[in-house]
Formats: structure tokens, C-alpha cells, sequence
């Protein structure tokens, strides 16, 4: 699945702004916020407090995790848009309410701000880290 056009355009804008001026103007804040409705100022929140971590492996499999306002752990895929949030559940799988949760879009945000922790991890460590999201929603 992808974001629809307007969005995914909307982050490249984001982005291509912040490299040449490391700001995001008010205008597309507010993009965001008409885009991504209630997610858009927690998922600022979030990159500000540098919340996102990118993890790869030696394989160059990826995966993010946020720490989230709560101080949980969230998992984040954003080749298939997918976090393992409860909101992320509800609003966005069961309800369509949101394109996204506030953790994805920290994620998308983080990326193009230059914002992401790194981590690299052994493919055994990327495994557990899977392995306990299975046992965690299970």
C-alpha cells in the first residue's frame, strides 16, 4: 500500500525544503497537519525529541522503532506503512480515520529531516526484536 499522491509529494516537499534551509516553514506545517490531521504536531513532537531509530542489519533488512509519548516501544515498517501501535490499529486499519499513526509519521518526518537515531544489529538481534512484537501482540 502507499500514501496517496498528495502526501507522499507533500513529505518530498518536506524534504528538499529542510536539506536547503534545515527548516520546515509554516505552510508546509500546516500541509501536514490538513494531510495528516491529529497525527501531524505529536509526530513533530517526536522527531524533535529524537525519538526514531533506524535499525538495519547487516542484510540491509530495516526497520524503525519510536519511542512513543508514553515511553513504549513501537515497531515501524515504512515499506508496507504498518506500526504496531494500538492507534494504529484502530484508527487507521479498523475505523480509516487516519492515513497513518503519529509513530509512522515521525518516521517519514525523521527521515526527511535527517532526524533518525541509527542502530545497526546483528540479523539474530533483528530476529528478536521481531520475534518479541509477535509474543507482545500475541
Amino acid at each position: 500500500s502507499t500514501l496517496p499522491a498528495v502526501a507522499e509529494e507533500l513529505l518530498r516537499e518536506i524534504k528538499k525544503t529542510f536539506q536547503q534551509t534545515s527548516h520546515v516553514p509554516d505552510e508546509l506545517l500546516l500541509g501536514l497537519k490538513f494531510i495528516f490531521g491529529p497525527s501531524a504536531v505529536p509526530a513533530l513532537d517526536l522527531v524533535d525529541q529524537h525519538s526514531v531509530t533506524r535499525v538495519r542489519s547487516p542484510s540491509g533488512r530495516t526497520l524503525y522503532q519510536v519511542l512513543g509519548s508514553s515511553g513504549k516501544l513501537y515497531t515501524c515498517y515504512s515499506s508496507c506503512h504498518f506500526c504496531t501501535c494500538p492507534a494504529f490499529g484502530f484508527s487507521v486499519l479498523q475505523k480509516s480515520e487516519s492515513l497513518l499513526c503519529k509513530h509512522i509519521l515521525a518516521v517519514y518526518l525523521s527521515e526527511a529531516m535527517g532526524a533518525c537515531q541509527e542502530l545497526s544489529v546483528s540479523e539474530e538481534q533483528l530476529t528478536n526484536i521481531l520475534l518479541a512484537e509477535e509474543e507482545d501482540e500475541g
